[in-house]
């Protein structure tokens, strides 16, 4: 039989593969992270008809003479450029601006992405569209250990920022200079025990011949007194006063005439308080904003990367698992050792460039065509050659 007609047909397959992985990136022109592949042809085999020669004294060398026997599918790579961002304006969404990937686990098993589309589950676990778990490691008392392993990211309503014991606050503002002897001001101030009771500390300024007299007294009977000076409008360094083991520092209040100004500017210490909001930082650090107005971090989402992403091998639900081609998984946070940032409120769309996978389209319909015109007219061939004896 024709070498022709078998170079036709491995045209045939090579090229419809071609098809097959065009049609595939089209068809998931709106898929969050999708990457688009390329399909990479070679030759096969080649039949020696004639070997090649060396240079003789007396003649001259001659090349070998090959004759191909097709083509073949050399590899499908995949395409890992950015894609496209979409705003979605829900927090729970995330992208990736750089190299990196998501890193899920679902039934035991560790998977990358990087589609950012997730959403919380009834225990406050992120999760993927297909219930993967979202990885990273959770805060111990505000601070994240990166060192340690990986576990689910969760934020629940549930959480509680713990009540915390106030023990300094802060004054400022502007005790009048000109008033008259005895005057008195009186200042209240909220503050928490270590289970997060509220009480008050009243703060009594009397205008004395020297300055001013500050006594202090709280709910439970607790009392401090000090003398309050001014040079020039400055308080005394160091000025101070403590109520029930509350240290109130004084030497930002001024001494100038006309403005009865003073007040508590900063004191520490907080009631217990319920999860409210989150943010994500572009370092993938999840901070909450709990009821009683704190702010406190309780988690960072882990990003990996690989030596070569593209012997990911593709796991469906536009996830990746690790080969021994791509090696193993880099792990660390957004924006360090070559990660890209993160960013909440959007998602990575497809990267398929639709004029590219049309015209490929167009070049492997011309190629498949063109190879079955190889078979075509082998067959004429053979039909000639049946033909010689009629």
């Amino acid at each position: 039989m024709l070498r022709s007609l078998y170079s036709g047909i491995s045209g045939l397959r090579a090229h419809q593969t071609m098809l097959d992985v065009t049609g595939n990136n089209i068809a998931n022109v709106n898929t969050a992270g999708f990457k688009s592949s390329t399909v990479q042809f070679q030759d096969t085999l080649s039949q020696v008809a004639r070997a090649g020669a060396a240079a003789q004294a007396g003649a001259g060398g001659t090349n070998p003479a090959q004759v191909g026997l097709g083509v073949q599918v050399a590899g499908v790579s995949t395409n890992f450029s950015q894609g496209s961002a979409q705003a979605t304006g829900r927090s729970s969404d995330m992208m990736i601006s750089g190299d990196g990937f998501f890193i899920t686990s679902k039934g035991g098993e560790q998977l990358y992405a990087r589609a950012g589309a997730f959403d919380f589950d009834s225990q406050g676990r992120l999760v993927s569209p297909d219930g993967a778990l979202l990885q990273g490691w959770s805060a111990v008392n505000g601070q994240v250990n990166a060192g340690a392993g990986l576990n689910n990211i969760v934020i629940s309503k549930a959480m509680v920022a713990p009540a915390e014991a106030t023990t300094g606050a802060t004054m400022g503002g502007n005790l009048p200079e000109d008033a008259a002897l005895n005057t008195e001001l009186t200042r209240d101030m909220k503050v928490f025990d270590a289970n997060g009771t509220p009480r008050n500390v009243t703060l009594t300024f009397t205008r004395t011949g020297t300055g001013w007299d500050v006594t202090g007294a709280d709910a439970n009977g607790a009392a401090g007194a000090t003398a309050l000076t001014f040079a020039n409008g400055a308080a005394a360094p160091g000025s101070a006063l403590t109520v029930g083991g509350i240290s109130v520092d004084l030497s930002g209040v001024t001494g100038f005439a006309g403005l009865s100004t003073v007040a508590v500017t900063e004191a520490n210490g907080n009631a217990a308080g319920t999860l409210d909001s989150f943010s994500m930082g572009a370092d993938g650090t999840l901070t909450g904003t709990f009821s009683n107005g704190e702010n406190v971090v309780i988690g960072r989402i882990a990003l990996a990367n690989f030596t070569n992403a593209g012997g990911l091998e593709k796991a469906g639900s536009s996830s990746y698992r690790e080969t021994a081609s791509s090696g193993a998984a880099t792990v660390g946070a957004a924006g360090t050792n070559g990660l890209g940032a993160l960013t909440s409120g959007y998602v990575e769309m497809s990267n398929v460039d639709l004029s590219q996978e049309f015209t490929n389209l167009i070049v492997a319909q011309r190629g498949f065509q063109s190879n079955a015109r190889i078979i075509t007219t082998s067959d004429e061939v053979l039909q000639e050659l049946t033909q010689l004896k009629r």
